[in-house]
């Protein structure tokens, strides 16, 4: 009596990444990607594609979450593919750098490589309307930087240390992703945005092609044959109530904080108080 055993499908495990990259209590995104490659593990994938769609966030978590991308690249070998969508710029930049491979969009913005600080001086606000600070601190820098009153060269020059020390860090995980020298990085490391043609000429990307692309690109690195089963790893999906709330909300035209506050801020470092 013959027995028939159906065969096994690879799979090829989806990864995304959207928004602001940033550590929060409700949805910690490189803790959600840290129990995502677990999920990648456990599934059995073959390949990992990572769907970039992000204008930045802040150091430490962009960082958290390319260590781990890049850690668990070296331990699994596995082949690892970044996708970038509508925007991977400045921290989108940075994740992407921890994969084998990186694809784009032809207009896919992207780019944004740099460091920056924002400080609003409200000094001469508050003295129209008759407002002074009284401050008592530890040390020179504690409050800075201040905003009601000007910076001090000294505030700035500490500053500006610390974003070229983290702008150095910047840079040599596009050396390590991308295999290119320091003075090629630094050409077109300077802030500016780019397309993903552009990035393809500067060697930021390996090619132009979108998200079935990528998957294509996948299958080969991994070597499969037939077509796979693509899984989502790493999506948390809302509470019911979660849901029924945003869409109350979201038909009155009522924005959360969240994204009132960071929308349309392509920024690396965005420090908060």
């Amino acid at each position: 009596m013959f027995r028939f055993r159906r065969k096994k499908i690879p799979r090829i495990a989806l990864l995304r990444l959207d928004g602001i990259i940033e550590e929060s209590d409700e949805d910690s995104l490189p803790r959600r990607v840290s129990m995502a490659l677990e999920d990648v593990e456990h599934i059995k994938a073959k390949a990992l594609v990572m769907r970039v769609n992000s204008p930045g966030g802040t150091v430490g978590a962009t960082q958290e979450i390319y260590d781990a991308i890049w850690k668990f690249r070296t331990q699994t070998k596995m082949p690892i593919i970044a996708s970038m969508g509508d925007v991977a710029a400045s921290g989108g930049v940075y994740v992407a750098m921890a994969a084998e491979r990186v694809l784009a969009n032809a207009g896919t913005v992207t780019g944004s490589i740099g460091v920056i600080i924002r400080s609003r001086n409200l000094s001469q606000l508050f003295s129209k309307v008759g407002v002074t600070a009284e401050v008592v601190k530890s040390g020179e820098f504690k409050d800075t930087p201040a905003p009601y009153r000007g910076m001090t060269e000294s505030e700035r020059g500490m500053l500006q240390e610390m974003i070229n020390d983290t702008y150095e860090q910047f840079i040599e995980a596009i050396m390590r992703g991308r295999n290119l020298a320091p003075a090629k990085v630094r050409q077109f490391a300077d802030g500016r945005v780019m397309t993903g043609r552009q990035a393809l000429l500067c060697g930021l990307v390996d090619e132009l092609g979108g998200f079935d692309r990528a998957i294509e690109v996948a299958k080969q690195m991994a070597h499969i044959s037939v077509e796979p089963d693509v899984i989502e790893v790493g999506r948390v999906k809302p509470k019911l109530w979660e849901r029924v709330t945003r869409r109350f909300i979201g038909g009155f035209g009522i924005h959360s904080e969240f994204s009132t506050r960071w929308d349309g801020i392509p920024l690396y470092l965005m420090p908060r108080f």
